[in-house]
């Protein structure tokens, strides 16, 4: 690809070589962001599925199960294995809801922060690179581009998410 196409010449009529070439960036990008977590989860015996539930339970300490359900898009069983696991271990503290008792609202623990922690910093680390080293104009059209893909409900749970603040 000619480097006027990264620049943003002619983004409207992508060819399916580019596109490809795209997709597969995306695929190879989103390994690499991975690799160092998973090291990480792997001797735990913990996957994705457990870091994605600490990530977004540390974003929004208190979260319910229900709130988890919609902002991971995986079945209740799949949560629940995930979630009964972390709790078993004493990264994650569920409690029952003050309002409404059926609820249980989610909490990391102590050991559940610092797992969450050395995660992100190792993602952090590799992020700050890339950015850095592509410039504040592909970072704000890289996510920009991110942005654009998502589908619209998650899009504003994202929104939600983001102008929270935490």
């Amino acid at each position: 690809m000619s480097d006027g196409a990264y620049r943003g010449e002619n983004l409207l009529f992508l060819t399916d070589e580019q596109l490809r070439q795209g997709i597969e960036a995306m695929f190879f990008a989103y390994r690499g962001f991975t690799a160092d977590p998973d090291r990480i989860l792997g001797d735990m015996a913990y996957g994705r599925a457990h870091h994605r539930a600490i990530h977004f339970i540390n974003r929004a300490p208190g979260t319910t199960v229900n709130n988890l359900l919609h902002i991971l898009g995986v079945t209740k069983q799949s949560l629940n294995r995930v979630l009964r696991t972390l709790i078993a271990d004493g990264l994650v503290e569920s409690t029952v809801g003050k309002s409404d008792k059926r609820e249980r609202h989610l909490h990391l623990t102590e050991e559940g922060k610092q797992l969450e922690q050395t995660l992100s910093d190792a993602q952090r680390a590799r992020m700050r690179a890339a950015f850095r080293d592509a410039g504040p104009d592909a970072v704000a059209g890289f996510r920009t581009v991110l942005e654009a893909m998502m589908d619209p409900e998650m899009r504003r749970a994202y929104t939600r998410l983001k102008e929270s603040g935490q």
